[in-house]
């Protein structure tokens, strides 16, 4: 998938949440392919993210699904609900004294070109060429994507987190916030136990394991270090995470075997104890991530009380109307962060 359209897919994802609401009425505009409290949902726009789907199956040598199929008609309902949505968005936007001006479209446009075309303007221009979109398309896309956005950040705008809420979940989930037991190893690895056994004959007969294990272990890691290494209690394979923490210190362990071969391990120090980081330096980042929860869990309930409040107000083409119940995903994240 080009770089234009992965962006374009991120940049229009508003979250479809439980649709079918409305119903067909043959009312609706041919031109229109549904009406939302009297806006209409340009047809156009439709013919537009489809003709936008066909090219990027081309480009993945995919052949777009024929019309009447379940997949043509997925591709059918979540472009119409996208359409749907996008047109609520820009109605509540209204309501809300939510303006986006032309030089934040422009600057916006201006990141894009400069993130996926380094400020080229003739590869933005080809890439359009080549997925079927104009500047005026995608200049509207960036726009509803702003809008949802500055609504975003309007309806969670008021959002807290407590320091209660913050130690209960730092007391949950404590485990996350520290380091396991650790020690200092080596170790060489071979696929044969003949082999291995032949090794450790010459370690123990005063053989130079740094020199032995660059010249004989399989293991990428840690060959080229003499076999020196780094572990955490509980990262490595089971044999060998219990053997590498039972042994003392400069113990030469005899072969064992793991899925990867047979080891022979030698720790170079005493188990470092584990750690667990205090509260005090991690509180900032789970207050953020506390607040971003609680900010899309708002926003997702926000939205299904718009479309709730629009369902009666909303009318489709005919052929248009979503299946009874049925709900879609545009294939991102229900809300997008402020």
């Amino acid at each position: 998938m080009t770089h234009l359209r992965t962006l374009l897919l991120i940049l229009l994802a508003l979250a479809v949440l439980a649709v079918g609401c409305g119903g067909e009425d043959e009312e609706v505009p041919r031109d229109a392919v549904a009406v939302i409290d009297g806006s209409e949902v340009p047809k156009s726009e439709f013919d537009a993210l489809i003709s936008q789907a066909q090219g990027s199956y081309k480009a993945q040598k995919r052949e777009f699904p024929k019309a009447g199929t379940p997949e043509y008609n997925t591709l059918k309902n979540q472009a119409v609900q996208f359409l749907v949505q996008r047109t609520m968005f820009e109605l509540q936007a209204e309501e809300l004294e939510v303006e986006v001006t032309d030089q934040q479209v422009n600057a916006r446009l201006a990141q894009v070109k400069k993130q996926y075309f380094q400020g080229d303007q003739k590869k933005y221009e080809e890439q359009l060429k080549q997925q079927g979109l104009t500047d005026v398309q995608v200049r509207r896309d960036i726009r509803a994507q702003l809008v949802q956005e500055a609504i975003f950040k309007k309806v969670t705008e008021d959002i807290k987190v407590t320091d209660k809420e913050i130690s209960d979940y730092y007391a949950k989930n404590k485990d996350q916030y520290g380091t396991p037991e650790s020690r200092d190893i080596r170790h060489i690895l071979v696929p044969t136990k003949k082999q291995a056994d032949d090794l450790y004959t010459q370690i123990k007969g005063g053989g130079d394991f740094a020199a032995l294990a660059k010249k004989f272990s399989k293991d990428p890691g840690s060959a080229a270090q003499g076999g020196k290494m780094t572990i955490a209690k509980g990262q490595t394979v089971a044999t060998f995470d219990q053997t590498a923490f039972l042994l003392g210190k400069n113990v030469l362990s005899r072969p064992i075997k793991t899925q990867y071969g047979y080891h022979i391990i030698e720790p170079l120090s005493a188990i470092k104890p584990a750690k667990t980081t205090p509260l005090k330096d991690v509180k900032e980042s789970i207050r953020q991530q506390l607040l971003q929860t609680k900010r899309n869990e708002t926003m997702t309930k926000w939205v299904a009380e718009q479309k709730a409040d629009y369902a009666e107000q909303t009318d489709y083409q005919i052929g248009f109307a979503p299946p009874p119940a049925a709900t879609a995903t545009t294939g991102a994240g229900a809300t997008t962060s402020g």
